[in-house]
């Protein structure tokens, strides 16, 4: 059973994520994951440096700021990057998933990337806006009008489309919420 776990920035999806790694389930990061691809797949990163030059890499660094700053601007780049990394990444999620008894896709993108096709329910976290904006500010030393607009671009139906919410307002320790999502697949 594989299950995808969405959420918005700051919502604590990747804390609830890492409490389930913790207590021995399979956790499958595609953030981090679609990094290791974007830089050790030779089909994909030929097809980035197609898109956005050499410069972009460091090495075995993907610049992730220089391609930010191109894609934001530009929502066919984005478009075109996202048609290059969303299929890499399902391929490998795919494979990854193959006979795990339960395991955990987290996806901020679950849906638009299409990835939720592959997860037989969907957990949602969710906070409240100001609780989202402190997290993120705190850990990524942003200003909270950044998370603020990063928030309203983020804006999806995926709550409504989910099997399970689960609100991550700090009232209930992660242990609990973890084992709430558990319970409840």
């Amino acid at each position: 059973m594989t299950i995808g776990i969405t959420g918005g920035i700051g919502s604590g999806k990747s804390t609830i994520a890492a409490e389930l790694a913790k207590q021995g389930y399979p956790v499958y990061d595609t953030d981090r994951e679609a990094k290791r691809i974007i830089v050790h797949n030779p089909a994909v990163r030929s097809q980035i440096e197609t898109l956005f030059g050499s410069e972009v890499f460091d090495g075995d660094t993907y610049l992730t700021d220089k391609v930010a700053a191109q894609v934001f601007a530009d929502p066919d780049l984005l478009h075109r990057l996202n048609a290059i990394v969303h299929p890499a990444v399902r391929f490998d999620v795919e494979h990854w998933a193959k006979g795990k008894n339960v395991c955990f896709v987290e996806c901020a993108i679950l849906y638009e990337s299409g990835m939720n096709t592959l997860c037989d329910k969907v957990v949602y976290i969710d906070a409240p806006e100001e609780i989202r904006i402190a997290r993120t500010v705190a850990r990524d030393h942003s200003n909270p009008e950044q998370v603020k607009a990063r928030i309203q671009a983020q804006k999806n139906d995926a709550r409504a489309l989910a099997d399970i919410v689960l609100v991550n307002d700090g009232s209930v320790p992660v242990h609990d919420l973890a084992a709430e999502v558990l319970k409840r697949i």
